[in-house]
């Protein structure tokens, strides 16, 4: 007796991924593909995921797999009952890269003053600022798991005097690191631009708020392309106000996308992107959502699951 085809649902209550309903067709040809709001997609057995609906995976009776379409999966759990069932990312070669550029970018940004020198052409004033010097420039990377360590070390190869922070002990070569609680504070005293590149969980969310914002020398930069739920968004506006930081580059916000009423849009000092600063492309998420769903349906292990006590 032939197996039923596996049927795979695609959800989203922010975004649109019927994109991604005839890639995985084609790769899949046996499968069932559908896309929420389309009520079929509650009796699939594969939940593809980016922001799903709220209690969405309790009315899926024949769910056996939640994958995310990114290497983050907070906004795929948080608020949700996994009900035990594995939970996979995906993890992209690519996302490196993407995450290095835009990193390197804003660093660039802060430390060649390009921040100023956009206020200097709004105001129509001409005036060449000091040139410092990349080791002069001291960069602060929190997280230091496998996308922070590249990040740290192409930073410390470009020049910069880079420190890093993370929850456990980590060495890299040339960029004295920190860990722990106990060891926030001595980090944030050095850090010139602070970059956030933590996942989320309990002890992370709202990190980037006043207590964070006050350790740090006065006029530090953040560039923040971690997860929304860092963020303490009118923490930050009171630092910007205050002069405590000179500027901010944020990628990713507690509400995506950013509502158009928030103070963020317009506030000075801070450069909005819309969660872009490295993605896995679309082939790429097909393909390992396809290739899990395979190992799956054969019984294997599952590769990139998530350790949910941790949240990454």
């Amino acid at each position: 007796m032939t197996a039923a085809p596996i049927h795979i649902a695609f959800l989203s209550q922010s975004a649109s991924l019927a994109y991604f309903q005839p890639m995985m067709a084609e790769r899949m040809p046996h499968a069932e593909v559908s896309v929420w709001p389309d009520p079929r997609c509650l009796e699939a057995e594969v939940a593809v995921c980016w922001n799903p609906p709220p209690g969405i995976y309790a009315r899926m009776p024949r769910l056996r797999l939640i994958h995310s379409i990114a290497a983050g999966v907070d906004n795929v759990i948080e608020g949700q009952d996994t009900r035990g069932l594995p939970v996979c990312r995906v993890v992209d070669p690519g996302l490196a890269r993407g995450m290095i550029e835009y990193v390197r970018w804003s660093v660039l940004y802060f430390h060649r003053q390009f921040d100023r020198m956009a206020v200097q052409q709004r105001e129509r004033v001409w005036k060449r600022l000091p040139l410092q010097a990349a080791e002069a420039c001291r960069v602060g990377v929190m997280g230091l798991g496998e996308l922070g360590g590249m990040v740290a070390r192409t930073l410390r190869d470009d020049g910069y005097d880079v420190g890093g922070w993370s929850r456990s002990p980590r060495e890299i070569d040339g960029v004295t690191a920190w860990h722990g609680a106990e060891g926030l504070s001595a980090f944030l005293a050095r850090t010139d631009v602070l970059i956030c590149l933590l996942p989320l969980t309990d002890a992370t969310r709202g990190i980037l708020g006043a207590r964070t914002f006050a350790q740090l020398p006065r006029g530090a930069a953040l560039v923040h392309c971690g997860r929304g739920e860092h963020l303490v968004a009118d923490e930050l506006i009171a630092a910007l106000t205050s002069e405590q930081l000179r500027g901010a580059v944020l990628d990713v916000f507690p509400v995506e996308p950013l509502p158009t009423d928030s103070p963020l849009w317009g506030c000075p000092g801070v450069v909005v992107t819309p969660h872009m600063a490295s993605m896995a492309t679309s082939t790429e998420v097909v393909s390992q959502v396809a290739a899990n769903i395979t190992r799956l349906t054969a019984g294997e292990s599952l590769r990139n699951t998530v350790d949910l006590a941790r949240g990454y």
